[in-house]
């Protein structure tokens, strides 16, 4: 037949049938082609979709940068064990720390401590949780704060970390740990409890938390963590102990524990520095100023707590030790040798140790009026002992700025 097609007719069906086995052939051919065209279609369309959610979640976050997906398809590479991001570049520690505390109540008032800076103040401590147990700010990261209403407005801590920071002032986050009524309050199972269950309350009426227990521990670190991802150079842990006053008989805790266990508070900074420590934060702790020179029974062992911190602020207030301590009769009316007897006590106990030591000086007036000559004799005694720097604390934020200056 001369006709490459023939048309054939059956039961008024009329259909073309190719004639060639050649002309068969590439025609699938041709149905291949355009079978793995769509399939290449599809394939890029998924990749665009991929590309775009992930640009979704690198917005969506503030965790480790998602790679794009552009550079992903430039440079294919076979799987790998996930990278660790880089740990956050730290700021550093002033030779020589300068510093004042501020409750949280001051962060409208920046400005008028930031002024100190012309005197010598390079270093504020502002409370991120203190020791009512309420926190300066609402962290989403720990949701129970704010269900048990312990979450205030008071600052926005990014924006108070960056204002600080412009200034060239080391920021430190204190964070009271164990005294925390709403805590206490709210979850009773929490707390420290008397032999009927009911919550154990110290002489000046607040609750505390158990220290045995690590629900305690997560709650705190966790406040901590979001005031490091705010930019706090450093969380001091404050209240970092057991019950001190009140009726200590009474105690019971509810997992197990028998007392004040030195062990246990050196567990707690161990954990809390491990959590910190990634974000770039430094970790720090309040003591008593006699726990270098004898057991005062609240388990602050500065040994051993040393071993976790990169700092130990001991809270050396004249005014806060008895008559005869160090041999003094009236360490009250002698605050440069009082400071400098206990700092050396804490110097002797963490020989070999590279943990900074910063006293808290008495910058307020208890059992007699205190003037610029009181506080400038302990800044004196603390360089004397070989401290590396010293915070003022007063109460109402009213600070002698001739205490500031460099040395």
């Amino acid at each position: 037949m001369s006709s490459s097609r023939v048309v054939r007719t059956v039961t008024r069906v009329t259909f073309l049938e190719p004639t060639s086995p050649r002309r068969r052939q590439l025609m699938r051919s041709r149905r291949r082609r355009r079978r793995a065209a769509a399939a290449a279609a599809v394939a890029l369309a998924g990749a665009a979709i991929a590309a775009a959610a992930l640009t979704l979640v690198a917005d969506a976050t503030d965790d480790a940068p998602v790679p794009s997906a552009t550079k992903a398809r430039a440079r294919p590479q076979a799987a790998a064990a996930p990278v660790a991001p880089p740990r956050p570049a730290r700021r550093p520690v002033p030779k020589e720390i300068r510093g004042i505390h501020l409750h949280m109540s001051f962060a409208s008032q920046l400005d008028r401590f930031v002024a100190l800076r012309s005197s010598g103040l390079n270093t504020i401590e502002l409370d991120v949780k203190d020791e009512a147990g309420r926190l300066a700010f609402a962290p989403r990261s720990v949701p129970l704060a704010r269900a048990i209403g312990a979450a205030r407005p008071y600052n926005r801590p990014r924006h108070v970390a960056r204002r600080l920071h412009a200034h060239g002032i080391y920021l430190i986050g204190r964070v009271v740990v164990f005294q925390d009524p709403p805590l206490a309050e709210a979850r009773p199972e929490l707390a420290v409890q008397r032999a009927d269950g009911s919550v154990w309350r110290a002489a000046s009426g607040h609750a505390w938390v158990n220290p045995y227990d690590r629900r305690v521990w997560d709650y705190s670190v966790g406040v901590a963590e979001a005031a490091a991802r705010a930019g706090f150079d450093e969380i001091q842990f404050d209240y970092v102990r057991f019950p001190s006053d009140g009726d200590l008989s009474a105690i019971r805790y509810p997992r197990g524990g028998t007392g004040a266990d030195a062990g246990t508070i050196a567990r707690f900074v161990r954990y809390a520095s491990k959590r910190l420590r990634p974000l770039g934060a430094r970790v720090s702790a309040d003591v008593f100023g006699l726990a270098a020179t004898l057991d005062v029974g609240v388990g602050q062992a500065p040994r051993l707590l040393s071993e976790h911190v990169d700092a130990l602020y001991p809270m050396v207030y004249p005014s806060h030790f008895t008559p005869g301590s160090y041999g003094l009769a009236d360490p009250n009316a002698a605050p440069g040798p009082t400071v400098e007897q206990a700092l050396r006590d804490f110097r002797r106990a963490l020989r070999g140790r590279r943990t900074r030591l910063v006293p808290w000086l008495q910058d307020f007036s208890l059992g007699r009026a205190y003037g610029e000559a009181d506080v400038v004799a302990q800044v004196r005694a603390a360089r004397a002992a070989g401290a590396d720097g010293f915070m003022l604390w007063d109460p109402h934020g009213r600070y002698t700025a001739a205490a500031l200056a460099p040395p």
